[in-house]
């Protein structure tokens, strides 16, 4: 494949007290803190309809993760079979983008305290989505 040239920027950082991705929980419900997203304040028009109590999905870019990874035992078992890395949640893949489902639990202006989140402390935000209910336009 052709390099397209896409460029991504972060919005925000990530605060945290995870500071080790090899400690830090596989998922954001075994056992992550709380954290605090910190965004640019060039964003700031972009965040105003979201209030405390609404799930996002929080896109990250997963920058310590290792990008020419295809292939991983899941969960970093090695009883369990090699699996391709798109089959998995392995933040180690060739574009190591983190997708987190987390609700806002607090809002002090461009912080938004969520809980959940298994992103270390430092890692971009690259995105925030609402989660959609069912039959609910947006």
């Amino acid at each position: 494949m052709a390099d397209s040239g896409i460029v991504v920027r972060p919005i925000g950082r990530v605060e945290s007290s995870l500071t080790d991705p090899a400690v830090a929980p596989k998922q954001g419900d075994e056992g992550a803190p709380q954290a605090w997203l910190a965004f640019d304040p060039a964003v700031r028009a972009g965040l105003r309809d979201l209030h405390v109590g609404v799930e996002v999905l929080l896109l990250t870019w997963l920058d310590r993760a290792a990008r020419d990874v295809l292939t991983v035992h899941p969960r970093d078992d090695r009883s369990r079979p090699e699996t391709g890395v798109f089959a998995t949640r392995s933040a180690d893949r060739p574009n190591p983008i983190g997708l987190h489902r987390v609700r806002i639990m607090e809002i002090d202006g461009l912080r938004m305290r969520v809980r959940q989140l298994e992103a270390v402390d430092g890692t971009p935000i690259l995105d925030v989505k609402p989660v959609l209910d069912p039959g609910v336009e947006r």
